[in-house]
């Protein structure tokens, strides 16, 4: 696909925005909020100041009123410039939710709160429940006029930071495993939760959620009593999406690393970029790359027209391609810089811990592949 004009000038914006903001790893970490590895208060403020924060969010209530091409643009842009803004990811998931399924107030308040920059958390695993969605056991039980939260999340992002939090919680055991669940918009205040940060690789950004007798009133429900499946599985498209343009903005900032390190590193009185094994290695890298640059921007404009079978499929195969190609070439990068990508000094270790997750979140590259093969009649 070819960028308009407009998406073209806001490409460069945001790109230009990384490169004046936060260019090397000292003004990242001089930008930290204490105890974070990746989310910055100040640029996040500015990022809203800009209008950015909700630039898929539809004017009426406080966005730009943007596309899915816009808001790729702007995660693959913020990425490849490692803007420490890492909060936008879950708060854009719990966006589109409240889009597609809030009431009317819920919207102008939800949403009206992300574009100005408030930060959002979804809470859907469980510690037996991850890829298996039906098997959730977390309950929101009936009483007098709201429901008792009880149960226990895990890998929620950015739960410690969010003023809501999504949950998505079983109101019923009737029927089939999948019926029954309901999505819940509870406020960080709420009396009963209790959030512990896990440490990975790649930080302390996911979480541990425990609600213990935590009460809701009926209107925090968001969207139908009992049809929180659906509504998870309707969200699901945006989300890998998400997941594609950070896939393409983690292995273009890599690639631009390895490129700018071969020119210049010299071996046997040559630059080692001279080399046709490193030339024909990062000419396939960057192949790939576009290949997967392409798929991504296409499902983007299919989505904005609506999601259907052939849609949802290319999404899958989008957050293969783009997760599989940004690892690939943080680990060719890491190979080619040699002791160097192993350093801390450099960017490159942390492109590789931060790729690594990416056939891991958003869905499992393996469900990733079930949805394509079964879109194709092979279940």
């Amino acid at each position: 696909m070819t960028l308009t004009i407009e998406q073209q000038d806001f490409q460069a914006a945001v790109r230009e925005f990384c490169v004046r903001e936060c260019p090397t790893r000292e003004q990242r970490e001089a930008l930290l909020d204490a105890d974070e590895e990746d989310q910055s208060s100040i640029l996040y403020k500015k990022l809203a100041q800009l209008g950015w924060l909700g630039v898929a969010i539809p004017e009426e209530y406080g966005g730009s009123g943007g596309t899915y091409v816009e808001q790729t643009i702007l995660f693959e842009e913020l990425w490849r410039g490692l803007a420490p803004v890492k909060a936008l990811g879950p708060t854009t998931t719990v966006a589109g939710c409240y889009k597609r399924f809030g009431s009317e107030e819920q919207k102008h308040e939800a949403l009206s709160a992300i574009a100005a920059g408030e930060l959002m958390s979804i809470s859907i695993s469980e510690p037996g429940a991850g890829s298996d969605v039906a098997a959730i056991a977390c309950r929101a039980d009936l009483v007098g006029d709201g429901y008792v939260l009880n149960g226990q999340k895990t890998w929620c992002s950015y739960a410690h930071r969010a003023e809501r939090i999504l949950l998505v919680a079983r109101t019923s055991r009737d029927g089939k495993p999948h019926a029954g669940l309901t999505i819940f918009e509870v406020p960080r205040n709420t009396e009963g939760i209790e959030t512990r940060r896990i440490s990975t690789l790649g930080g302390r950004e996911v979480n541990d959620v425990f609600f213990t007798d935590c009460f809701v009133p009926a209107e925090n429900v968001v969207g139908e009593i009992g049809r929180g499946f659906g509504q998870i599985m309707a969200g699901l498209d945006g989300e890998r999406l998400l997941g594609a343009a950070v896939g393409l903005g983690i292995g273009q900032r890599a690639l631009d690393d390895t490129i700018a390190y071969v020119k210049e590193r010299k071996q046997f009185g040559k630059a080692i970029g001279t080399f046709q094994v490193l030339r024909h290695r990062i000419a396939d890298l960057a192949t790939e790359l576009e290949c997967a640059r392409l798929l991504t921007y296409e499902v983007a404009e299919r989505l904005e027209q609506g999601a259907d079978p052939v849609t949802t499929r290319m999404t899958s195969m989008a957050k293969i391609k783009t997760s599989e190609v940004a690892k690939r070439i943080a680990l060719e990068g890491l190979q080619m810089m040699g002791g160097y990508g192993y350093a801390t000094e450099y960017d490159m270790e942390s492109h590789v811990r931060h790729s690594l997750v990416l056939p891991i979140y958003a869905g499992t590259n393996e469900i990733q592949r079930e949805i394509i093969s079964g879109s194709l009649g092979l279940r």
